[in-house]
């Protein structure tokens, strides 16, 4: 059994055949489940010879009516969808470097039976400190990635892909040891001779300052400098 046969049945279990009832025209489960397919496909990059990089977070835009029927069985689909893109990319052997996130949301200029799926590979950003979900104290230098913000607590913060970073980024296309940001009049980040390079606001850097609302990529992750 493929994974789209077993994608509907596990949604038929789910909801005791509510699925079949409800989506009998316009959009249907297994077709946003065939788009997430072929969107993994098209956005797979090449890192190397053993390593080949899919997209883990998802955005499924549905029309005003389409959403209004699939939210009812929002959570569920979700996490099935998500599944169902976890296990397709298991069995191509494809990288994830982040948890799958498959998110429902409206468009109220498609019509009906239209939607449209975008996606982006977001690292997955620890920190020694901790990360803060939400609002961090005023004044406080942070950066952010998400929903998440990882406060700067030392002088001098360490960015990368290596264990012993202050902030690690899960990123294959991040150095071991990528850039650091040092506190001061003004905050400055610094990349550290780092293979691919650290970017802020589009242009490669060896040394910036940072302003609020700057945004530093490592690979392809977006971190955003808030001073306050």
């Amino acid at each position: 059994m493929g994974l789209l046969e077993k994608f509907e049945d596990s949604l038929d279990r789910l909801v005791n055949g509510a699925f079949a009832r409800a989506f009998k025209a316009e959009v249907q489960p297994v077709e946003i489940a065939s788009a997430l397919q072929r969107e993994v496909n098209d956005r797979a990059a090449v890192i190397d010879r053993s390593r080949t990089v899919i997209p883990n977070v998802f955005h499924v835009e549905l029309s005003t009516h389409d959403y209004s029927r699939l939210s009812v069985f929002k959570d569920a689909l979700q996490v099935e969808l998500g599944t169902l893109v976890r296990d397709y990319g298991a069995e191509q052997s494809y990288t994830l470097i982040g948890p799958v996130q498959v998110l429902l949301g409206q468009d109220d200029e498609l019509e009906t039976g239209i939607f449209r799926v975008r996606s982006e590979a977001q690292a997955e950003v620890s920190s020694s400190a901790g990360g803060v979900v939400g609002p961090t104290d005023a004044g406080q230098p942070r950066l952010e990635v998400g929903g998440s913000a990882y406060p700067l607590m030392r002088a001098v913060t360490r960015l990368g892909r290596g264990t012993d970073t202050d902030i690690r980024i899960e990123d294959p296309s991040a150095s071991r040891h990528h850039c650091e940001i040092v506190l001061g009049s003004p905050v400055v980040v610094r990349d550290l001779n780092s293979t691919n390079g650290t970017y802020v606001d589009g242009a490669r850097i060896a040394e910036v300052a940072l302003a609020d609302g700057t945004t530093i990529t490592i690979g392809a992750t977006p971190l955003v400098f808030r001073s306050s």
